[in-house]
């Protein structure tokens, strides 16, 4: 079961918007040597819905072929067609990802029965681990607990992304779904909680600046050290809350440039972070302990 923290990871752009090829081979080794537990590659916070297929394919090729086997990678593979998200999953399997994680599809709403189906037809398709994702403030679908537990049923559905931020809804699904079958939190400020409920990691924003805290949270919440797993965490609350004031992946793709992790390339219709927010993201860096004043 692949645990820990799991760095949403941005995909670095040059100023034209084009792959960073170079500065994404130095964020894999800044994660792996900070001590992150995984890296998820051209998800949602990667800017899946930006890249072409060919990009998408390549860039998960890149991820897994510079991580040669020193940490799980998982490919982001989600879509809101089911053609698409299996020729994107098959792609990853291709590639050598260790597990794919699918987004709910967006703007289409489809029924509950609907997202079962969707999500059992890309399991049969292909032979890979496969993480579900249920954020529903941006796709604007939402996938019940009841539809989860029957997907768990499938046998290359081994997890959930849960980025909802109900402790009240994960905990119920903790104590629902079968021991094999993982719940990830996607929700960076609620995360240690589910973890300390019982989930097995956080697939999380802030990580891409902060990951060596976000880890070591990560490391204690899934041991049951609770105090020491919160006292990480609020030392980068400030962080959970800033890298939101625009739309993810805005400004965390901005405090990562100002770290010299990336350029501060990002793809339309996405903008670069407004200089109004500048200030606080930077402040909540400082207090993080990420940036020096």
């Amino acid at each position: 079961m692949i645990t820990g923290s799991l760095v949403a990871l941005i995909t670095p752009m040059l100023p034209d918007g084009a792959v960073d090829t170079e500065k994404l081979d130095d964020l894999i080794e800044f994660h792996i040597n900070e001590g992150t537990h995984g890296i998820v590659a051209v998800g949602t916070t990667g800017e899946s819905s930006t890249l072409t297929h060919e990009e998408h394919a390549n860039v998960v090729r890149q991820v897994v072929k510079k991580v040669n086997g020193r940490v799980h990678v998982i490919a982001g593979t989600g879509a809101n067609s089911t053609h698409e998200a299996i020729d994107l999953t098959t792609r990853a399997k291709e590639a050598g990802a260790d597990a794919c994680l699918l987004v709910t599809p967006y703007y289409n709403k489809p029924t509950q029965e609907g997202l079962y189906q969707h999500f059992k037809a890309i399991a049969e398709a292909v032979n890979i681990p496969q993480i579900l994702y249920n954020v529903p403030g941006r796709t604007g679908c939402d996938m019940q607990n009841d539809t989860v537990l029957r997907l768990a049923s499938v046998s290359n559905i081994v997890g959930i992304k849960d980025a909802t931020g109900d402790l009240e809804r994960g905990q119920a699904l903790l104590e629902a779904v079968p021991a094999d079958f993982a719940v990830y939190s996607g929700d960076d400020p609620t995360a240690v909680a589910l973890m300390l409920l019982g989930g097995k990691g956080n697939i999380s924003v802030t990580a891409n600046v902060a990951p060596k805290a976000v880890a070591q949270a990560a490391e204690y919440a899934i041991a049951g050290e609770a105090e020491k797993a919160h006292s990480l965490d609020r030392s980068v609350s400030p962080l959970h809350k800033k890298l939101f004031l625009e739309s993810n992946p805005i400004p965390v793709k901005w405090a990562a440039s100002q770290l010299g992790l990336c350029h501060d390339g990002i793809r339309l219709p996405l903008t670069p972070l407004s200089e109004q927010y500048h200030a606080a993201v930077r402040q909540a860096m400082v207090e993080a302990g990420v940036l020096l004043v």
